[in-house]
C-alpha cells in the first residue's frame, strides 16, 4: 500500500505563549481602529490631500489631532509625507500601498457605519430610555 497525498499543509501558527502577538495586533488595530485614523484614510483614498485641505475635510479634527494622527499613520506606514521645496513650503500626504490596501476595508466599515446610524441611533435611545433609572 502506498500514501497517495504525502503533501501536507502546515497547521497555522500557533499564538505565542505569553500573547505577545496579540499586543503587537491591539497596537495596530488601535492605529486602524481610531477614527480620526479612519476619517484621514477615507479622506486619502482618492489621491494625496494638504494638511489644511484635510483639517476642512475632516469635520470636528483639531490641528493637533490631524497632526498627531497623520504622524502616527506615517510612522505605521501608511501614510507618506512629501515635502515639496516652495514658498511657502507645500506638504502632501498620501496612502502608502499599505494604506490602499486598508483602505477597503476602511471605505466598507464607513460605509456600513452610516447606512446603520439610524438603526444604531434607535437603539441607543431605546438603551437609554430603559435605563434612565
Amino acid at each position: 500500500m502506498r500514501p497517495e497525498n504525502i503533501d501536507v499543509t502546515a497547521p497555522p501558527p500557533r499564538p505565542s505563549p505569553d500573547h505577545s502577538d496579540c499586543r503587537a495586533v491591539a497596537s495596530v488595530l488601535a492605529r486602524v481602529g481610531d477614527k480620526w485614523s479612519v476619517f484621514v484614510i477615507m479622506m486619502l483614498i482618492d489621491g494625496p490631500k494638504r494638511f489644511n485641505e484635510l483639517k476642512r475635510m475632516i469635520n470636528g479634527i483639531s490641528q493637533r489631532m490631524l497632526t498627531l494622527t497623520l504622524r502616527g499613520l506615517e510612522r505605521d506606514g501608511l501614510v507618506t509625507r512629501t515635502v515639496f521645496p516652495t514658498i511657502p513650503p507645500r506638504v502632501d500626504y498620501e496612502l502608502t500601498d499599505l494604506g490602499r490596501g486598508l483602505a477597503e476595508p476602511v471605505k466598507a466599515l464607513g460605509q456600513w457605519a452610516f447606512t446603520h446610524l439610524p438603526e444604531i441611533e434607535g437603539a441607543r435611545n431605546d438603551f437609554d430610555a430603559r435605563n434612565a433609572e
